[in-house]
């Protein structure tokens, strides 16, 4: 009977194999992550997919401070002329932008954008808090949602109005803005491989595909298991480029005025997406314990019978004392079989058992989500039994995901190499640098540059597209 339950509980997710987009849109659906609203590409977070962001929040929030960083907070409106203050970061954006065009009956006389991200009012604020070496660095974040005018949207993958966090910071020097641009993308790509189980290639954008504004973008990518790619945070050096326009100088120790050297970060509730399609299978989402919203749900078995529930309730105490974010299911509405399926179906790293057989043997049954493998752990040492399990799970769920990166990137080294190969992976191959051939493998293979290691140890001496001398190494794939 629980077999056939299952099937007839997960029958509605499409198979990977079958249709790789719509399994993730069936997940993201059937897990009450979001919903949509009335407004074109904009969703509401749901509880279970609020907290998941919140655990990400809060994780990351804490890296943020340890590594000297504030939170702020800025306004959402953001006057027209600031936004025209740098020529490529206007032009980067301008497409995407929403405006303000009255406020209650009056026309305004200077339109309001939407932000699409803050630097030009940070860029703003900093000019006028920045006036002596003394002030520097300031090291700012702020939490807030931004919205861009996508023409496609895909719940979490790329919506008009999203969730994330965007650090801003000014410093003296240009080595003091590069050593920060650097230190927050090893934050970032700590934060997914430590936290959320997903493995990334660090590395240099191309000028192409840099940040407007920016000198120089580096990003964090992520191998989804389609094999293509998924940008997951990008962190930008932006030089002198906004201090500039934006006036943001300071009067050096030697007395003289200099301009500031600014850098930007950021990562999204695309996060979610990612720990979607990097760990999902037809059973649903597959969370890693780190920012699972309940690391483990305790579902009694037989409750009507004696001790059933008290001993479910001493576990739940025993769970949660030990700091872990657990869930006792006492519905009686539903059947164990049911509730088996719908914890699948969430995520939840692990199962406990606890019927009247346990009980008789002073264990609980123990399932793990990432490989459905049952266990039997001492009542008396559960909590700790639970931990120890959830520890092996985390990394569990990394090698796995990092296996199938490896096995899925390969190095090309011709052009026929590298369109077969971006069907379904990464293609490491030499480029010559040139923009020319970037745009032509886009336009033929529907692959981009994702970026550059910092191991540029060459696999050839060629470009892969045009056959000049290169010597650059880098990532090309298909992308979300």
């Amino acid at each position: 009977m629980a077999k056939e339950k299952k099937q007839e509980f997960v029958q509605h997710i499409t198979p990977r194999d079958e249709n790789f987009s719509q399994w993730y849109t069936d997940v993201v659906t059937q897990t009450d992550l979001m919903d949509y609203t009335p407004v074109r590409g904009c969703m509401a977070l749901k509880p279970y997919g609020n907290r998941i962001w919140e655990l990400i929040h809060e994780q990351l929030d804490k890296m943020f401070k340890d590594t000297g960083h504030e939170n702020v907070s800025m306004p959402m409106l953001i006057p027209e002329s600031l936004l025209l203050k740098e020529a490529d970061h206007v032009e980067g954006f301008a497409p995407e932008v929403a405006w303000v065009t009255q406020g209650g009956t009056e026309k305004l006389q200077e339109r309001l954008a939407v932000r699409p991200t803050s630097e030009t009012i940070f860029c703003t604020m900093f000019s006028k808090w920045v006036q002596s070496y003394r002030d520097l660095p300031l090291k700012y974040n702020q939490w807030c949602s931004v919205m861009r005018w996508e023409k496609t949207t895909r719940p979490f993958l790329r919506t008009a109005e999203f969730w994330w966090q965007e650090g801003h910071t000014v410093h003296a020097t240009a080595e003091e803005a590069e050593e920060e641009t650097q230190m927050m993308l090893n934050v970032y790509k700590t934060f997914c491989e430590k936290n959320l189980a997903i493995p990334v290639f660090a590395g240099q954008k191309s000028d192409k595909e840099k940040f407007a504004g920016a000198r120089a973008t580096y990003s964090v990518e992520a191998m989804m298991q389609d094999g293509k790619a998924l940008q997951a945070g990008t962190s930008h050096n932006f030089g002198t480029n906004f201090a500039v326009p934006f006036e943001i100088q300071y009067l050096s120790k030697d007395g003289k005025l200099e301009y500031c050297h600014e850098t930007s970060w950021g990562v999204s509730t695309r996060l979610i997406g990612a720990i979607i399609m990097t760990h999902g299978d037809e059973r649903g989402l597959k969370l890693p314990p780190m920012i699972a919203p309940f690391q483990a749900v305790i579902l009694p078995i037989a409750a009507h019978k004696g001790g059933v529930m008290e001993k479910c309730g001493e576990a739940f105490s025993a769970l949660k004392a030990a700091g872990i974010r657990v869930k006792l299911d006492d519905r009686d509405n539903v059947s164990p079989g049911w509730k088996f399926n719908e914890w699948e179906l969430k995520g939840v790293p692990v199962r406990v058992e606890i019927g009247p057989k346990d009980i008789e043997n002073g264990v609980a049954t123990v399932m793990r989500r990432d490989t459905f493998e049952k266990t039997a752990i001492p009542l008396d040492s559960l909590a700790e039994g639970v931990n120890a399990l959830l520890a092996d799970i985390q990394q569990n769920m990394y090698r796995i995901a990092d296996e199938f990166r490896l096995a899925h990137t390969k190095d090309v080294h011709n052009y026929e190499e590298l369109k077969a190969q971006v069907d379904g992976g990464y293609a490491r191959a030499m480029w010559c640098g040139d923009q020319k051939c970037e745009d032509k493998i886009k336009e033929e293979t529907a692959a981009t540059s994702r970026n550059m290691p910092f191991d540029q140890t060459p696999i050839g001496d060629t470009c892969v597209c045009c056959g000049r001398k290169a010597s650059k190494v880098m990532y090309f794939a298909k992308a979300y």
